[in-house]
């Protein structure tokens, strides 16, 4: 399991996920916040090899969520790597805060800035694994100038801002154009990821998927992760 300590870097513990994919990232905006630790021990016990941490700023999505403390307080919980997934306006602003509170990666959305370079330059100097996240109505192209600036690309199969959305089948084949321009990529979908909808993502070549309702719905998440993982190892053209 990867873990981020001394003898393993922040941005290497989001690259070697990739050799256990399919990996399933819990997104803790669905989790219990009044049992935050209980909820962590849990997903650890389910066996989860990563958190994704969605950060909203109620300006580039409508939807305010949390910020460096609560980040920052799931690193002194837990060794698990944290994806965070910055949906904020002008992002380079804060990469270097939620480096500090513990990212392990850090993702910003080219839609909130009018250049996406500058912080993707400055999350590969502190060191962290470098993301890149589109939403589902942005032309792609908008981000294929910047694939070789980045570890990371998440494909979005709902538009940023709340969970609970029904997922957007264009994801599908957004996934299957980065896969095919950049092999060694690490890809990531979040948005609207079920029992139903992960088989056809693992086929278009997405790595990691992020989970909400599928998991913090079901009263057993071990079980939620288990599942997931079979649907997305079994699908049909996997790996």
């Amino acid at each position: 399991m990867p873990l981020c300590d001394s003898a393993m870097s922040r941005r290497h513990a989001i690259l070697a996920l990739r050799q256990s994919a399919p990996v399933i990232l819990p997104s803790l905006l669905k989790c219990d916040f009044g049992n935050l630790e209980r909820e962590v021990r849990l997903l650890e016990r389910a066996g989860v090899t990563a958190l994704h941490l969605d950060v909203m700023d109620g300006q580039f999505v409508p939807n305010l969520t949390y910020g460096m403390p609560v980040v920052a307080g799931l690193r002194r919980l837990t060794q698990l790597p944290l994806d965070v997934h910055l949906m904020v306006q002008d992002p380079l602003r804060f990469v270097d805060a939620f480096y500090e509170a513990g990212a392990d990666a850090i993702t910003v959305h080219g839609e909130a800035c009018d250049d996406p370079k500058p912080a993707l330059d400055r999350i590969r100097e502190l060191g962290a694994a470098v993301g890149l996240a589109v939403n589902p109505g942005t032309p792609l192209e908008g981000i294929l100038d910047y694939l070789p600036l980045c570890d990371l690309i998440l494909i979005m199969s709902v538009e940023a801002g709340f969970g609970g959305q029904a997922f957007d089948s264009r994801a599908v084949e957004r996934l299957r154009r980065v896969r095919a321009a950049r092999e060694d990529v690490v890809l990531e979908v979040d948005g609207g990821i079920t029992a139903e909808t992960i088989a056809r993502c693992a086929e278009a070549g997405a790595d990691l998927f992020v989970v909400g309702s599928a998991i913090f719905d079901r009263a057993n998440y071990a079980e939620a992760v288990q599942e997931l993982q079979m649907r997305a190892r079994t699908s049909p053209g996997r790996k």
